[in-house]
């Protein structure tokens, strides 16, 4: 499994909200220049977050983009899931209805099991905020 560029891109751009909207909407012009990432892009993956409800857009000359949550009530999970769909390394161990016909005599599909379950362990228990503390630890701004 690899992870598209619209899937970094978008906790990239959920890191940088989270970081720099203090009350006040942060603007995609401002993102892109400190992520380095096209705004065109961004508009993209910002439609994607405002459909799925995880950030609120606010329209006018100071307008931008604000989380509608804390940081700590995103996981990672959700957001690469929302811009990735599934995580699984194969499709038979995908949630949902993907039958396989091998799936009773083959054994590599315990070995997908395991990654597919850690994979979701790891992605499940990191939140915006753990990323934004690990920005912060970072960038030599510890929080005590």
């Amino acid at each position: 499994m690899k992870i598209s560029t619209k899937g970094r891109y978008a906790l990239r751009l959920m890191i940088d909200l989270a970081m720099n909207s203090v009350g006040e909407p942060v603007s995609l012009k401002d993102v892109a220049k400190r992520q380095g990432i096209s705004e065109k892009y961004l508009e993209q993956i910002i439609s994607v977050l405002n459909r799925a409800g995880y950030v609120k857009s606010i329209r006018g000359a100071q307008g931008g983009y604000l989380l509608r949550r804390a940081p700590e009530e995103y996981t990672v999970g959700m957001i690469l899931r929302l811009t990735e769909g599934s995580l699984a390394p194969v499709t038979c161990v995908e949630d949902g209805d993907f039958p396989c016909e091998r799936q009773e005599n083959c054994v590599t599909v315990i070995l997908w099991k395991k990654i597919n379950d850690a994979i979701n362990s790891v992605v499940d228990s990191i939140t915006l905020q753990d990323l934004v503390d690990w920005q912060n630890e970072k960038n030599g701004q510890y929080i005590i």
